[in-house]
């Protein structure tokens, strides 16, 4: 039976936690958040910091689900136990906090959708992508932009917090250095710092190129898709709400539940010596991503439209 603690019972850690409960060969040993969210089972030790818990809890697994830096300290802090740890995405808005430490190879990040159907081919031997095309449409309303979601700062934009999942993946399988960037940020119905729709093109080292256009106001149904690019012709397209259909039918794509117990268990696995499932995404490895997006968002040009804030 593996011990798992939860760091931060919010809307993503109540998620894990329905998973990790229903988990065979799991048991949750703790709870850490100084306002837990309704939903949390009554008899669950609870702890007001993570750091309380750490010295209480003895885990094999640690699942951090908190707001942007934060995350990346609980996550460290619970490295340092000798704990595997799963932590949510993006785990700090800046790249440079990404600077290698001792236990961050026992770290990974909480991208559940890359281990959809066939992208562990496409991550063991990604071959010769040239390009990507990255599409997110959701909508998230005023209630969506609320705490810590409400400033740039804290929160990140639709980069960091919506379209990252695929944009990363992307990353993954394109290497090379930014090289330029064009991009838009638009912002018109006010919520938050945070922007309604990015659209950029980005030109890696050797004319590779990765195309990003997502938006949280979108009134249709929801999907966060991305097209490769391969230098042969060919093109694959990795679907889903959330990617989660990945090489396959719609029909046939796991639930987010199976995905997250995939990666429960990758990372367990990794943690007592196998070999690092292709789809688990190291903490390393994030530093890449982060300055893409920070290029994006630094080289863009900010549109402000006139519509009334709420509407």
């Amino acid at each position: 039976m593996k011990r798992v603690l939860l760091i931060g019972a919010g809307e993503v850690g109540l998620k894990h936690l329905s998973v990790l409960t229903a988990t065979a060969g799991v048991e949750v040993v703790g709870v850490a958040d100084p306002a837990p969210g309704q939903g949390v089972p009554g008899g669950l030790p609870l702890f007001e910091s993570w750091r309380a818990a750490l010295t209480v809890v003895s885990a094999d697994l640690v699942v951090v689900a908190t707001p942007p830096g934060i995350a990346l300290v609980a996550a460290r802090d619970a490295a340092a136990t000798g704990a595997a740890v799963i932590v949510e995405k993006p785990a700090t808005l800046t790249a440079a906090d990404l600077e290698p430490r001792v236990g961050d190879e026992r770290v990974f990040v909480a991208f559940q959708p890359h281990f959809a159907p066939g992208l562990d081919l496409l991550l063991a031997g990604p071959g010769r992508v040239v390009g990507a095309e990255v599409s997110l449409a959701v909508r998230r309303d005023h209630a969506y932009f609320r705490g810590w979601r409400r400033r740039f700062a804290t929160a990140g934009g639709v980069l960091h917090q919506q379209a990252i999942h695929g944009l990363t993946l992307a990353l993954r399988l394109i290497p090379g250095g930014v090289e330029s960037a064009d991009a838009r940020v638009i912002h018109h119905r006010g919520f938050a710092d945070t922007e309604d729709h990015v659209l950029a093109s980005i030109v890696l080292a050797g004319g590779r190129t990765v195309s990003v256009d997502a938006c949280v106001d979108y009134p249709g149904s929801p999907f966060h898709e991305v097209v490769l690019q391969y230098d042969d012709g060919r093109r694959v397209r990795v679907r889903g709400r959330n990617l989660e259909a990945g090489v396959g039918a719609i029909s046939d794509a796991p639930t987010h539940q199976q995905l997250r117990r995939r990666l429960y268990t990758e990372v367990l696995a990794a943690a007592a010596g196998h070999p690092v499932h292709p789809c688990l995404f190291p903490l390393s490895a994030l530093r890449r991503p982060l300055e893409v997006i920070d290029h994006v968002y630094r080289h863009a040009c900010v549109i402000r439209a006139a519509s009334t804030a709420g509407a």
